[in-house]
């Protein structure tokens, strides 16, 4: 590159990843002098401060703070908003990353930003890759002039690059054990890291939580005279139907409870009805994160970012959020998940008994060294005909023999193909018709088979002669009644 020529696009990622990129080390401590909240404000004071200009939903969490996210954001575009969008990490493009109204940041346009910024990048000692994007996000939004921008934690929360911002609203959604090595071995210790992103007087959504969780949440948010907004308390909800196609379901506030049991007790329709809400995410646990979001703009709304109910209905109807039991294909099924703790895995096992009960399923796997691979096997391997390891291009995948190695104690046929692209086409060949090929693991894992996706089923002519195309596949419980109600 030279001073006459404009930074390319490769060579601005070449910069940003010139920097210490924690999401590609094996081990590293989280701690106050790995990340130093101070660089981090003083970077963002050179560059003016440009997380001041719009209003923020802030969102951390171990699972589900991504699609609670994506679902605040969907709805704020809906209301008419312009929306920014910063989430971690990517599937397949680094500039996914950074979102205006649901469309990446061009990727000329993050050159253009990663070479005006490195003046004042150069002056301030040990940025790291998160740091400095999430930077280039708040200055994005800030040029592009967003109302409101929803900013997904990178990693815990009291001392994430972007708790420097001062939200509408703070939102943790579901917490499950998860770097563990970082965040703490135990449910209170990672509440209390989460919990870092609760700001004095500003309101804190929570989704449902343990005991454990619950009670540091509740003590912090006390403690910060912030008030406190809990699903499954202040709001409740239930689902209502559910299918490949999408799911739908009910939320109502504690308020209007009596009304709810007075539906419920009456059997006939009423004048009344609790207000219902349609979301394409399958799986029970994105119910649950369709509550949450729904709170989250409740609060920020009496905070002065007004969304009406319609809004709320067609951002959650339209709501994009890939690698989430993703259906890509019917006959044979093949759904792409980003399963990677044992919860998750836990929650992913619920949806395929939900979804495909009676179905044989053949898993891809790959997974990341610091993960708890034994205790997702252990919820996944008893559900699962077959398993084909893999391994991503990433730093911290796990050796492949060793993954296979567990799964073959566990009693389980495994096999190996690398790259994942023929992970991919061996499951194909694996599958019949009426099977599920399933992607969990690792979400980069994940994001290889979304990339090597149309070139795999493109390659097998047999298989799209006899393809089966439904409109819809509705599942065995599927109609108006209630359940979960209680």
């Amino acid at each position: 590159m030279t001073s006459m020529s404009p930074m390319t696009y490769d060579e601005a990622l070449d910069y940003l990843y010139s920097f210490v990129d924690y999401s590609l080390q094996r081990s590293y401590r989280y701690s106050p002098a790995t990340f130093d909240l101070a660089r981090m404000r003083e970077l963002l004071q050179k560059l003016s401060n440009p997380e001041r200009s719009y209003k923020v939903i802030h969102v951390a969490g171990t699972k589900g703070k991504g699609s609670v996210s994506a679902l605040c954001a969907s709805a704020l575009r809906a209301a008419g908003y312009r929306t920014g969008f910063y989430t971690s990490p990517h599937l397949v493009d680094y500039a996914e990353r950074i979102q205006v109204d649901g469309h990446d940041i061009p990727h000329e346009r993050l050159a253009e930003l990663v070479e005006e910024i490195q003046p004042a990048v150069e002056t301030v000692p040990r940025l790291t890759t998160f740091e400095i994007t999430t930077a280039l996000a708040f200055l994005h939004f800030a040029r592009e002039k967003v109302d409101a921008a929803v900013v997904e934690v990178g990693l815990g929360g009291r001392l994430d690059a972007t708790n420097v911002v001062r939200p509408l609203v703070s939102v943790i959604t579901s917490l499950s054990l998860d770097h563990t090595h970082l965040l703490g071995h135990t449910l209170a210790e990672i509440a209390r890291e989460k919990a870092g992103i609760i700001k004095p007087g500003v309101p804190v959504v929570i989704a449902p939580q343990s005991t454990e969780a619950l009670r540091v949440l509740q003590s912090i948010a006390e403690e910060r005279q912030s008030p406190l907004v809990q699903v499954g308390g202040d709001w409740h909800f239930a689902p209502r139907t559910h299918s490949l196609d999408g799911q739908s379901l009910f939320i109502w506030s504690a308020a209007e409870q009596e009304r709810v049991n007075s539906y419920l007790d009456d059997g006939k329709e009423l004048e009344w009805v609790p207000p219902r809400y349609e979301i394409p995410l399958l799986g029970y646990h994105q119910v649950i994160n369709a509550a949450v979001g729904y709170a989250a703009l409740q609060a920020a709304q009496d905070r002065g970012l007004p969304v009406t109910e319609e809004a709320i209905r067609e951002g959650f109807r339209s709501v994009e959020w890939p690698a989430r039991f993703q259906v890509l294909h019917r006959f044979p099924f093949v759904v792409v998940d980003s399963a990677h703790n044992r919860d998750s895995a836990s929650r992913l096992r619920t949806a395929l008994d939900d979804y495909f009960p009676s179905r044989k399923v053949i898993l891809i796997f790959g997974a990341s060294v610091d993960k708890d691979i034994d205790g997702i096997l252990d919820e996944l391997i008893p559900r699962i005909s077959r398993v084909v390891v893999t391994q991503a291009d990433h730093p911290r995948a796990s050796e492949a023999e060793d993954l296979a190695e567990r799964i073959r104690t566990r009693g389980c046929p495994v096999e190996i193909r690398l790259p994942v692209a023929d992970a991919l086409r061996r499951a194909l060949e694996l599958a019949g018709e009426e099977d599920v090929v399933l992607s969990a693991g690792s979400m980069f894992v994940s994001a290889a088979v979304l990339a090597a996706w149309p070139e795999a089923w493109e390659g097998d002519a047999s298989r799209r002669v006899q393809q089966r195309i439904v409109p819809s596949l509705p599942l065995e419980g599927s109609g108006d009644e209630w359940s979960g109600l209680s």
